[in-house]
């Protein structure tokens, strides 16, 4: 179930409703719009419908969710919204779907008429397939499967890239500094884009008086600039306020750059940057960030879970980080952003909607009512064997040859062991990410599939020069495709620091032979 208890828009709703929903988006001046989407891929909408931005038809406001007939069975995978509003989707066969204001066409349809009901954004998007979508103030951004951006809409300042400054009726593709470039992250400030290449790269567009541009200087610019501050720095997620720019690197550092009236870049002042600067987190290793176009307000989570926030909060400027209770950095823009929206689309996978794991986490390791123990390393671990036959095909062919209310184990450590069974009780993985590895080796030995792309996306958090080579060797040696593409990716790009480490020098030389041939067709070596 997804929680979205904080945000007040929803407090009619009755609780079997809220149980349904899967994906959510708060959004308007005061927050007082919405739009859902349920596990039966239904979606609905409520709230005061400013410009028709619920696309029920109308401009009536509604207290009570009406459904949104033409997006039901669309499966959304991307949602943003601007400040008239408009609101624009991206549906999981690439399709694109605009409504609400459009004052400057940013439906991107050629007209300036308001948008009231969802309708297809076609002009040169029909033959592609749309993964991401951002909304500035008045203007739109898209990214495509192939790494392509398209923009259109407002372009006082530059923001749709196309090297004027008159507004862009329909969607045209931003090429200039990124063409033959592969995009693979955008955003959007009011005023400004933003885009990340696949080889770690950031550029920059439209709006610049604040420095959010990160270029240096407070001119604007009326097509993409690239960031060459971050000249060696991977970004892997970038992220706007109003008129503010977080950007996560690969190592999981953060670098900010703009507006600092409300302390919104975490440095411990209200001066502006105009270059990024390395916001200091006490060597705790980020995963994710978190910004809006709409408000001043920033945060990130560790890579141990923990949530920090600064910027504009609840009326208080908090000029560096601050630790608070949170899980989520959802709850952070919930309770202390103005307004009081999504930063992002809300979405629980539907897997783990559907697991039972929410109601047996509790049970796990209780010996108060389990029939079995696993004994590791000296030490026991109490589980149900009825829910380890459901969960684990492993399990189920184990225990029905046995009777036994203990087992033993030597293959895996207790650290290791423990996490696994604790994942079949919550569908969540609680090891660090050095600890991961050992997991991997469980999952691909007991062909865990779920199991084995969590671990490979836990292992990713924790990646360094350092030990680059230790898990690009693990990758190849579990058969982890995903993971093993990321660690590759990760030594090209800090190529000159990982081949001096130890690790490199202990390379195995199937594996060094493997890596130096891969390298080269991927242009490591040209000079």
């Amino acid at each position: 179930m997804l929680d979205v208890g904080k945000w007040p828009v929803f407090a009619l709703l009755p609780p079997e409703e809220l149980r349904l929903i899967c994906q959510a988006c708060v959004f308007g001046s005061a927050g007082n719009e919405a739009i859902y989407a349920t596990v039966n891929d239904e979606v609905f909408a409520l709230g005061t419908n400013c410009s028709g931005c619920l696309g029920l038809g109308d401009t009536q406001s509604t207290i009570e969710p009406r459904r949104l007939d033409i997006l039901c069975g669309k499966k959304i995978v991307s949602l943003s919204y601007g400040t008239g509003p408009h609101v624009v989707i991206a549906t999981a066969d690439g399709e694109v779907f605009a409504w609400g204001h459009n004052g400057y066409s940013q439906l991107g349809n050629t007209t300036t008429t308001h948008g009231l009901t969802p309708t297809q954004v076609s002009t040169n998007l029909l033959d592609k397939k749309v993964m991401k979508v951002a909304c500035g103030s008045h203007h739109t951004i898209a990214r495509t499967m192939d790494g392509e951006v398209y923009a259109w809409g407002y372009n006082n300042s530059g923001q749709v890239g196309s090297g004027s400054t008159a507004n862009q009726p329909t969607p045209r593709r931003v090429s200039s500094c990124l063409q033959n470039k592969v995009v693979v992250d955008i955003a959007c400030g009011q005023l400004c884009s933003m885009a990340v290449l696949d080889n770690g790269e950031t550029y920059g567009w439209g709006y610049n008086c604040n420095g959010q541009l990160g270029l240096g200087n407070n001119g604007n610019q009326q097509t993409p600039c690239r960031i060459t501050a971050l000249q060696g720095i991977n970004v892997v997620q970038i992220e706007c306020g109003y008129a503010h720019t977080l950007a996560l690197t690969d190592e999981g550092f953060l670098y900010a750059w703009g507006a600092n009236s409300y302390g919104q870049l975490g440095t411990g002042n209200k001066s502006n940057q105009a270059v990024p600067l390395l916001v200091t987190m006490e060597k705790e290793r980020l995963v994710e960030v978190a910004a809006c176009h709409t408000s001043h307000t920033s945060a990130a989570k560790t890579q141990n879970g923990q949530v920090l926030m600064w910027g504009q909060c609840r009326g208080q400027a908090v000029a560096s980080p601050h630790l608070t209770h949170f899980t989520s950095t959802d709850d952070v823009f919930a309770c202390f952003a103005t307004p009081a929206v999504t930063w992002h689309l809300l979405t629980v996978d539907a897997d783990d909607y559907l697991t039972v794991a929410q109601s047996l986490k509790k049970e796990f390791d209780s010996p108060g009512i389990s029939d079995l123990k696993f004994l590791v390393d000296g030490k026991q671990i109490h589980v149900h064997k009825a829910l380890l036959k459901i969960r684990c095909e492993h399990f189920r062919a184990l225990l029905n040859e046995t009777d036994e209310e203990s087992i033993e184990i030597h293959q895996f450590s207790y650290l290791v062991y423990r996490a696994f069974l604790e994942y079949l009780y919550t569908d969540t993985i609680n090891l660090p990410p050095e600890d991961a590895i050992g997991l991997l080796d469980l999952a691909t030995f007991y062909r865990e599939t779920r199991l084995k792309r969590l671990c490979q996306e836990t292992i990713k958090r924790g990646i360094s020069e350092e030990n680059a080579i230790t898990l690009l060797s693990a990758a190849v040696l579990y058969e982890a495709q995903d993971l093993e593409d990321f660690c590759f990716k990760f030594c090209i790009n800090h190529l000159t620091a990982v081949t001096q480490t130890q690790a490199f020098a202990d390379m195995g030389h199937d594996l060094l032979k493997s890596f130096i041939s891969k390298a080269s067709h991927y242009g490591a070596f040209r000079s």
